[in-house]
């Protein structure tokens, strides 16, 4: 496989196009489908919340606050600021007696339109809670509480927990990040570039962890097992990554990240992937992850009926006209 590529097509006429760079493989790393990218660098950007929360797992904080699998799964998302959502943030943000203002995500509106939309005709403020990396951020600070760690700066480069987290992604990816390659996410925490096939080796780790065959294993199920019972908690409710994990019954972890990034885990068939849009689109994502999954049968037909009946790749306009397609190619 060397080239994937999404088109939309208006008409009969091709009206934009987008390159997927991608890397599939097992558990021991045998390639199973790559776009011959695997040495470049990109950013995962909220695809590895997982990694950066594993620090969170390993204090004691879920057990000193008592904090709940919903708590837990927020750790590892970009939540969408629906209800459901803000109702758990809440109830963490209490937990730990903070405020709003202790979290250093900086304030958006949710990404949900509707529960967006009902904040701006109540006349009501958005505030932290309400930034898709709340729950990122909350797992910092309570592990920074946890270990009596300063608050006040807990995004430094040099703060103990970010070293911690770095320590992680070194011991996954197997290999040690370069602080040349350091970067700040949208939320203000640090962000790093990584070469897609680390990634794809941290992949392969964390099945290994999971399985029991590597380390931190009882926080990787931890974490995983909460975002897996609660998969609407890791986006939303029309949310990629969650519809995606509702189908698969719970064999399939996965998460997307800003720019066009998403990554899959099957725990079952052992299995791995990465996809990046190149030109950072996200709507390209779907039908691509979704002819990745067919060609390699990472879930059943049953499944991926069910999760294309989610999808439109039908394009129509505002009258509900049909105006054209998304198409997939791979060579």
């Amino acid at each position: 496989m060397s080239k994937i590529h999404v088109d939309f097509i208006r008409g009969k006429r091709v009206e934009s196009s987008h390159q997927v760079k991608a890397l599939v493989t097992n558990v021991d790393g045998k390639v199973l489908l790559s776009t011959n990218d695997d040495n470049e660098y990109f950013f995962p950007r909220s695809s590895i919340k997982i990694f950066q929360a594993i620090p969170f797992a390993m204090s004691n904080a879920i057990k000193n606050y008592k904090l709940n699998t919903k708590h837990i799964a927020l750790a590892c998302a970009s939540h969408k600021g629906e209800k459901f959502h803000i109702k758990e943030l809440k109830k963490w943000i209490s937990k730990i007696n903070l405020k709003t203002k202790n979290l250093q995500c900086g304030i958006h509106a949710p990404l949900d339109r509707n529960a967006s939309e009902k904040i701006i005709y109540s006349r009501k403020k958005f505030n932290e809670l309400h930034n898709n990396c709340a729950g990122k951020h909350l797992g910092m600070l309570t592990s920074c509480l946890v270990n009596n760690q300063s608050i006040t700066n807990y995004l430094d480069y040099n703060h103990a927990h970010q070293k911690n987290i770095r320590k992680i992604f070194n011991k996954f990816t197997e290999s040690k990040l370069s602080k040349k390659n350091f970067s700040l996410d949208g939320c203000s925490a640090p962000q790093y570039s990584f070469k897609i096939k680390s990634i794809s080796r941290a992949l392969n780790n964390l099945i290994k962890s999971y399985k029991n065959n590597y380390e931190y294993t009882d926080q990787v199920r931890t974490l995983v097992n909460s975002i897996l019972i609660n998969p609407e908690f890791i986006g939303g409710t029309v949310s990629f990554d969650t519809k995606v994990m509702k189908a698969s019954k719970g064999k399939i972890f996965c998460k997307s990240g800003a720019e066009g990034v998403f990554l899959f885990v099957d725990f079952q068939k052992e299995i791995s992937g990465i996809i990046k849009i190149t030109d950072g689109n996200e709507r390209a994502i779907p039908i691509a992850i979704l002819n990745i999954f067919k060609k390699l049968k990472v879930m059943s037909e049953v499944e991926l009926k069910n999760l294309e009946k989610k999808e439109k790749f039908e394009l129509k306009n505002h009258s509900g006209r049909n105006i054209g397609c998304i198409s997939l190619t791979m060579k």
